[in-house]
């Protein structure tokens, strides 16, 4: 090489080895380098033993992986750009025609617009059941129920199901069964191992988690996971992760990385702050209704007593409300709107609490026998002080008045 730009562009120099630092290194990478044609053939990309294409993993995606297996407990992860792609990995990579998936009617939206949408299109057909009646799952179990997603707690309105029942309902009927994980992100309780005192360590199948909230806990990235216990499904998830081609940017891999460590620490500050705000909303009489799965008249308590850690860091940052009926829609959104320390806003896990309301009839096959009549408001409580949060609900109340 004589001429400058090339010898720029092959440069010979080399970092010394055996630089450690508190966060792992950031590799960005299309194109991986082979030493020779022998090693371009035979490489393994599916067992992580080396590298071939950044798409299939850097060092940076396996370190991150591979923590997040601890924290959840399983043995193999895959990386999706958002929580929304990872469950549609799930789907894409386990139906096909013919096929059936049954959905919780308090799935998250997005999951059940998936199913009504393209699943649909392709020959999949879906059915909702109530998650709070294990019996209702079984009538709806059919010869052709390939997949069962479950959600502690349920989207919206946090009911908590009987998860191990519903579970070995599933199970038992020879479906996969996939959580969305992303209220307990491997904090409030362990997905595959639900009844650890039990010798067959029951558990889900697929534990599907939204990197975007809690482990992000920056409202500024978006990421999914889809973490297995077993290899053969892993694989078969795999190999549908590589033909659709996804993949995490190596930058936004880091910033998970990164904060990581204080994911239990904050997973506490919400949670605390939200048993308080949820204990306090109680108490007034606009709200027919407080939807927290800590407190003991919320649907499913003894069951998300029996499951979860039942101190702070067993219950997450969310709660819901039902506005008494006698508000109409246009005073819930008066007092949506008249909050100034919430902002509206989707998602959570970030330190900014948010709120939303939302229209539950248009997002439910029925409404829920056990919630009150009214309109529900979600909240998501960030880590602003407790009392400036309290104070800027009963101030948004004059509102309804």
């Amino acid at each position: 090489m004589t001429q400058p730009i090339t010898t720029l562009i092959h440069h010979p120099y080399r970092a010394p080895e055996g630089f450690e630092a508190p966060q792992p290194g950031v590799f960005k990478a299309s194109t991986v380098f082979f030493p020779s044609v022998a090693a371009m053939r035979s490489r393994e990309w599916k067992d992580k033993s080396a590298y071939t294409y950044g798409l299939h993993g850097t060092p940076t995606t396996y370190a991150l992986e591979e923590r997040l297996c601890t924290l959840e407990g399983g043995l193999q992860c895959l990386l999706a750009p958002s929580g929304l792609s990872a469950v549609a990995l799930v789907a894409l990579g386990l139906l096909k025609q013919g096929d059936e998936v049954l959905l919780p009617d308090n799935a998250y939206s997005p999951n059940k617009a998936l199913a009504e949408g393209e699943l649909k299109g392709w020959g999949i057909t879906h059915r909702t059941y109530d998650p709070m009646d294990p019996a209702d799952l079984s009538t709806k179990m059919s010869d052709r129920t390939r997949l069962v997603w479950v959600e502690a707690a349920g989207s919206v309105t946090l009911e908590f199901p009987d998860l191990p029942t519903l579970v070995q309902l599933a199970k038992q009927a020879g479906a996969w069964v996939a959580l969305d994980n992303t209220w307990g992100a491997g904090l409030a309780f362990q997905p595959f191992d639900l009844l650890p005192d039990v010798s067959d360590n029951l558990g889900v199948d697929i534990s599907v988690h939204a990197l975007t909230k809690y482990p992000s806990g920056g409202g500024d990235v978006l990421m999914g996971s889809v973490i297995t216990r077993d290899v053969r499904l892993h694989l078969r998830l795999k190999h549908a992760h590589m033909r659709l081609g996804l993949g995490v940017g190596a930058n936004d891999a880091e910033a998970v990385l990164r904060s990581l460590p204080s994911m239990p620490l904050r997973y506490r500050e919400h949670d605390e702050t939200t048993r308080i705000l949820a204990q306090w909303c109680q108490t007034r009489e606009e709200f027919a209704q407080v939807l927290h799965p800590a407190l003991g008249d919320s649907p499913g308590h003894a069951h998300w007593k029996a499951l979860c850690k039942n101190g702070p860091g067993g219950a997450a940052g969310l709660f819901s409300v039902v506005l008494d009926a006698r508000f109409d829609p246009q005073k819930v959104d008066a007092f949506c709107d008249a909050l100034r320390v919430f902002r509206l806003g989707y998602s959570w896990g970030g330190p900014i609490s948010l709120v939303v309301p939302y229209d539950l009839a248009s997002m439910r096959t029925v409404w829920p026998r056990h919630l009150a009549e009214g309109t529900v408001v979600r909240f998501a409580i960030g880590l602003e002080a407790v009392e400036d949060l309290q104070a800027d609900i009963d101030h948004a109340l004059s509102a309804l008045r």
